[in-house]
């Protein structure tokens, strides 16, 4: 997915909100987690982590690429049948 602001603030109304990361050009990644976890700044994406404890401030220049995130639940496999 394509890294505008605009693209994120789609990513920030979508109805339901889907989970996302972000993904840096150094390789760190910010999950945001619920569409009240980030806010559009003018050069930024302010990010509050999961914890409420800490935030940062992710520049859109730094920004490699988006990807979606698993809402929590993992992928079911089949069960493994015994021999």
């Amino acid at each position: 997915m394509s890294t505008t602001p605009e693209n994120i603030q789609e990513l920030l109304n979508r109805e339901p909100f889907l989970p996302f990361r972000l993904i840096m050009s150094s390789g760190k990644t910010y999950e945001v987690v619920s569409p009240n976890s980030a806010a559009l700044l003018k050069s930024e994406v302010f990010v509050v982590f999961p914890d409420g404890e800490r935030w940062a401030h992710v520049p859109f220049l730094h920004i490699a690429s988006i990807e979606t995130v698993a809402n929590g639940r993992g992928r079911r496999t089949a069960p493994r049948k015994r021999r």
